[in-house]
């Protein structure tokens, strides 16, 4: 037991003493910039030729004996902290990751298959995260400091970074990354997973295709995106798409989109472009759909107005815990922007724009599943949701896994009727029976 604690002891030591090697050769190949060497930070092979003068130096200033093993180290290093991700760049390889959490420099998590682990990788300092930090967000024109203590920012692979700084956050900076899958998820993927069951793809595609308009709910990290960008693949191909985003993170496989994305205000509160203000130029963009990818403030008004006035077959998102619960939070963030209309004037915009909703939900196991798709149904004097598809759990298996399956509740659904008329072939029910016949 003694000789273990000691041997992991030495073993920190020398983790810290090359950290401490690490940090001198970066601060000395830094301070090069101002002797005119700037342009050759830029180029790896000039790098690792400043890197061995530095150890040279070292190695002569201070008695080091430093190995060819630890200066081949080093170069690796020093060349991730420049161009790369630095502590991070492995995790940014593994495809299984898909969120990494820095909570100060001491802690790195990462959320693989749904579930959070915490990793051996640490920055330096704070000193060494923060420098992480601005390079990056320096690249894309923004700044992170006291008066601007959090950022959004877009890494070059499309992940999508968020960060925040002291005096918000006492930790230190805190950093959250959501990675996306260079090779996008296809529908055969989700079926494959049990996210849905194949009657249920064939609806939505069905939906997607003929131009209804559908909303997918859920929390965090449940797959909303995922899932919007597997059923945008059936918007027809003669269709323009305007997407609208805070953050870029959708990847529509679509041979006509535009993408918009929102900017935030400079230091001085200028030049900024909110959602708002995108849905509104989306409708002067000659837009068959528009797609917002999230709707969380006053932007759903114009998103609602944009599905009522010829934008049939609109896509989007919103954090919702229920079918039910989604049209409480459009109705709130409705009177976000426009406070002075009668809540049954909004009620009716919604319940004439919206004909599907689909729930989406992260299990305890961290499997994803679409757990209802549910009808709109605007009645005289109530919306009305009706269940069309729902997830029937079956409690767990015993590697701790949620079981389940995914059923039809037997009722019709009436915008097939539309979509009749429209001459698309509707897909039969599990039993074989008219999705549009009333149930037995």
């Amino acid at each position: 037991m003694f000789r273990n604690k000691r041997a992991t002891g030495q073993a920190q030591s020398a983790m810290d003493d090359f950290r401490l090697l690490r940090q001198q050769v970066h601060e000395r190949l830094i301070e090069t910039i101002e002797d005119g060497g700037a342009e050759a930070l830029a180029q790896p092979d000039e790098v690792r030729e400043r890197i061995r003068d530095l150890v040279k130096e070292l190695n002569e200033d201070t008695d080091a004996d430093i190995s060819a093993a630890e200066q081949a180290r080093l170069e690796r290093e020093i060349l991730e902290e420049l161009s790369g991700m630095g502590p991070l760049a492995t995790l940014m390889l593994d495809r299984a990751i898909s969120d990494i959490l820095v909570n100060g420099p001491d802690e790195v998590w990462v959320d693989r298959a749904g579930r959070l682990e915490r990793t051996a990788l640490r920055f330096d300092d704070d000193a060494h995260l923060r420098r992480f930090l601005d390079r990056i967000v320096s690249a894309q024109g923004r700044h992170l400091d006291a008066s601007s203590p959090m950022v959004d920012a877009k890494l070059p692979d499309g992940s999508r970074l968020h960060a925040v700084i002291p005096p918000l956050c006492a930790l230190g900076a805190v950093v959250s990354i959501r990675r996306f899958r260079a090779d996008p998820v296809t529908a055969a993927e989700l079926v494959e997973r049990g996210f849905l069951s194949a009657p249920m793809l064939e609806v939505l595609q069905l939906a997607v295709n003929a131009g209804q308009n559908v909303v997918i709910a859920g929390s965090a990290a449940a797959g909303k995106t995922t899932l919007l960008n597997v059923i945008s693949r059936f918007v027809p191909a003669t269709e323009r798409i305007v997407t609208i985003e805070e953050t870029a993170e959708l990847q529509l496989d679509h041979e006509h989109v535009i993408p918009l994305e929102s900017r935030p205000a400079n230091i001085e509160g200028r030049g900024g472009v909110t959602l708002r203000d995108l849905v509104r130029t989306a409708l002067r963009m000659r837009a068959d759909r528009i797609i917002v990818g999230e709707v969380r403030g006053a932007e759903v008004m114009d998103m609602l107005q944009a599905m009522n006035v010829g934008h049939d077959g609109s896509l989007t998102t919103v954090h919702a815990n229920s079918p039910q619960d989604v049209l409480r939070r459009l109705e709130a963030l409705a009177h976000m922007g426009d406070a002075g209309l009668p809540r049954e004037t909004i009620r009716e915009m919604i319940g004439s724009a919206i004909q599907l909703i689909v729930q989406v939900m992260r299990f305890r196991d961290g499997s994803r599943r679409v757990t209802s798709i549910c009808e709109l149904v605007n009645m005289p004097d109530s919306l009305q949701v009706v269940e069309i598809f729902r997830f029937q759990a079956d409690g767990l298996d015993d590697a701790g896994k949620v079981r389940g399956r995914h059923l039809s509740t037997g009722a019709s659904i009436r915008f097939v009727e539309r979509v009749r008329e429209l001459g698309f072939e509707l897909p039969k029910s599990p039993d074989g029976a008219d999705p549009a016949a009333a149930p037995a």
